[in-house]
């Protein structure tokens, strides 16, 4: 399932360079941190709208420990978010596709030092395996890298996705609704989002041009149902199930799926849109990249970590969904 989940996130990436490309010819003056807000806050105001319509009683009898769960995690998906979006300006996308997934790494560490317990060599084994088909996957060159503001975001911003990671696993957090949790947390990014979009220097007609446009709409849609809804529901109902360790090289796998949309979804919403967006195509450097993070996660779960205490009380949040 959190696979599946990892496939519903790569289908954002040309989604949202598309939505980009298509803000900006709407609104060429227009600075990218309101794309960005733009790109942020309208999906997540309908995706919690969507769980309150679908489920009226997720929002009755919010207990305290899902109000802590539900804002911690949005706060910490929130200004991940906008940090490695913001750095995005200022780095190389491959630079920042690379650094994003070094909560691959710094999980198992946290988690060495808090505990005072090697993972073992088939954890750090599988970290390599990730951290070098993630860096095949995003072509990048640590020749080039140097620590400016855009890395220093994105490495940010890892450790922000990390938290998330971590806060969504808490022993405490046992027994909560998935619903009510993940409503609480699409309304604090949707409040973050929003928020952003105030300082970010677009106005109320800005937001109208947006708004007034189908296509903008179209590609909001399907962000809002498969990548927003789909996917953080999947994380939030199955993560509690593995280990932070294991999720976090299993989340490793999205560039993979990124990869392969944008194989086929770039030249499909150019001809709907009126773009200039060509497909990529098929490398040898995607096939051996994301085998190598395919092979890390089957070494992994040849030999997986002992499950978190939070397991046992995964069937009990289940059943209080409704």
């Amino acid at each position: 399932m959190l696979g599946l989940a990892t496939v519903c996130w790569g289908v954002s990436f040309p989604l949202i360079k598309a939505q980009g490309q298509l803000s900006a010819l709407l609104l060429p003056e227009a600075g990218g941190m309101f794309f960005t807000a733009m790109t942020v806050a309208p999906r997540f105001w309908l995706a919690a709208l969507v769980v309150v319509a679908w489920r009226p009683r997720a929002c009755f009898g919010l207990t305290r420990s899902e109000w802590k769960q539900g804002v911690g995690l949005g706060a910490f998906a929130a200004v991940g978010m906008i940090l490695q979006n913001d750095g995005l300006h200022y780095t190389e996308a491959s630079t920042s596709a690379f650094l994003t997934q070094l909560y691959a790494v710094l999980i198992p560490l946290w988690l060495a030092l808090r505990t005072r317990r090697n993972p073992g060599g088939a954890i750090w084994g599988a970290v390599a395996l990730v951290l070098a088909g993630g860096a095949m996957l995003a072509g990048f060159d640590p020749r080039a890298l140097a620590l400016g503001r855009g890395e220093a975001e994105t490495l940010a911003c890892s450790v922000f996705f990390m938290g998330q990671i971590l806060w969504l696993e808490r022993p405490e957090f046992a027994g909560n609704r998935v619903l009510s949790v993940t409503v609480i947390m699409f309304g604090v990014q949707a409040v973050v989002g929003t928020g952003l979009a105030a300082v970010s220097g677009g106005g109320l007609a800005e937001v109208a041009t947006l708004l007034a446009a189908p296509g903008w709409w179209g590609i909001m849609l399907v962000l809002t149902v498969v990548c927003t809804l789909a996917a953080y529901l999947l994380m939030n109902t199955y993560q509690p199930r593995i280990t932070s360790t294991e999720a976090g090289l299993i989340y490793c796998a999205e560039p993979i799926f990124g990869s392969l949309a944008a194989l086929m979804l770039p030249a499909l919403l150019s001809g709907w849109l009126g773009l200039a967006y060509a497909n990529e195509t098929l490398t040898l450097t995607l096939l051996v990249g994301g085998g190598l993070i395919t092979l890390a996660n089957v070494l992994v779960q040849l030999r997986p970590p002992p499950q978190p205490t939070l397991a046992p009380s995964v069937a009990t949040a289940e059943t209080r969904t409704e």
